[in-house]
């Protein structure tokens, strides 16, 4: 169908167009509205009339024009306003910019820098990214994480305007300008992805077309900085994890935990490239943190089963996570890992070490944890009281629906 092509070339073509504009021109905030634009332009003309021959020149001369239009409503505004400093165009926008000759160069990398430069708060960066790289619309972003159009709008509104006033140079930055930056970029995406594998909010487990965004923009950043070892290993961390999801289940949509699920239905192609990218990294040196997570995932998706997986190596591997990215939630997979090898108890003791750890004091994961692993070593009251208060303070009804399955079931057992 001509529709779902035209859809298909639209989204990645988003940021190149973007990335043109503000090369150019500058203005990024208004660039970004322009090129929103030129998208629903194209939207609505490429199915009745065709796809132009160059997709891209077609996107850059429309968004050029419709940014013409902006740069000059502003300038009108602010002297209808009298403001104290005019805002002036340069001589660039005396004719028409769709004029100017279109590059092939992909600016993409540069936007992803800028979307998430300190400035911003992390759901901030998120939101941008997803705008302005991702190319999706304020409706969709909306959509994705659960809020009202308008309240996206006001924070993508406020996340721009920290962008111009920042007075950020479009280029990427160097040094340990770079190396910072390329840290927050890599931890949006991956926040993004975690997002979209365990939604905190809402009815569905997981959204696929969220997921696939944030592996598509890091399959991006990975085929520019192909040498980069912890945006391979986040590359493998996503495929690697993202392959069990079509298991995770069931026809009625209810959890299946990894231990439950059907192997035979992950996907064998992800779980291979994934293989085969931190399997290229791992051995040049000093693994970071996506790395090891990325390794952690290879060895579950190569077991053939619960029973084969190799507990003692994903402990190992935590423990090694632990030195460099010490955090509750690593220390919680952790006591689950070092349970299965060495029995319930010691991963409760290690639990009982987290009971203080305020960051994790209303995430359910914790009592989850806990419960199962009391339901392991046979005390079904307190497996039973634990879950109750892990599906209390879960916010995802999927997650609720499973705890409240496994607390029905220890009543009717018990």
């Amino acid at each position: 169908m001509l529709t779902e092509r035209v859809g298909n070339l639209l989204r990645p073509l988003a940021p190149q167009v973007l990335g043109a504009l503000v090369r150019r021109y500058g203005h990024f905030d208004l660039a970004e509205d322009a090129v929103q634009e030129a998208m629903i332009a194209a939207s609505v003309q490429w199915p009745a009339d065709g796809i132009p021959d160059n997709p891209r020149a077609w996107l850059i001369t429309v968004a050029s024009r419709r940014l013409t239009d902006l740069l000059r409503s502003e300038q009108a505004r602010r002297n209808r306003e009298q403001a104290v400093v005019r805002y002036t165009l340069p001589e660039a926008w005396v004719g028409p910019p769709a004029d100017r000759p279109v590059t092939d160069s992909d600016d993409t990398l540069i936007l992803l820098f800028m979307c998430c430069h300190p400035a911003l708060s992390v759901s901030s960066q998120i939101a941008l990214t997803l705008r302005a790289v991702g190319g999706l619309t304020t409706a969709e972003v909306a959509r994705a994480f659960l809020v009202p159009e308008a309240t996206m709008t006001r924070r993508i509104t406020r996340a721009k305007q920290s962008i111009k006033d920042s007075g950020i140079r479009f280029a990427v930055p160097s040094g340990d300008e770079r190396a910072e930056r390329l840290a927050a970029v890599l931890h949006v995406l991956y926040l993004i992805f975690n997002e979209s594998y365990t939604s905190t909010a809402g009815p569905d487990l997981y959204r696929s077309d969220l997921a696939a965004e944030a592996i598509r923009l890091t399959r991006l950043v990975h085929r520019l900085l192909p040498g980069d070892d912890e945006v391979t290993g986040l590359l493998a961390l996503m495929l690697l994890t993202d392959a069990r999801r079509p298991a995770r289940t069931g026809h009625d949509g209810a959890l299946v935990p990894m231990a439950e699920q059907d192997r035979s239905k992950w996907n064998a192609r992800y779980i291979s490239e994934g293989v085969e990218l931190i399997s290229a990294v791992l051995p040049r040196g000093r693994a970071g943190p996506y790395q090891i997570q990325a390794a952690i995932a290879a060895v579950h998706d190569e077991a053939p089963t619960t029973e084969e997986t190799d507990w003692p190596q994903i402990a190992a591997l935590y423990e090694v996570l632990l030195q460099i990215s010490d955090n509750p939630v690593v220390r919680l997979n952790h006591a689950v890992a070092v349970a299965m090898v060495r029995g319930p108890e010691a991963g409760l003791e290690l639990l009982d070490r987290l009971e203080g750890d305020e960051r994790l004091a209303r995430d359910h994961r914790l009592h989850a944890v806990r419960a199962h692993l009391l339901e392991t070593a046979g005390d079904r009251r307190a497996a039973r009281i634990a879950y109750e208060q892990a599906a209390r303070l879960a916010t995802g009804l999927a997650h609720q629906r499973y705890l409240n399955s496994r607390i029905a079931r220890l009543e009717v057992d018990g």
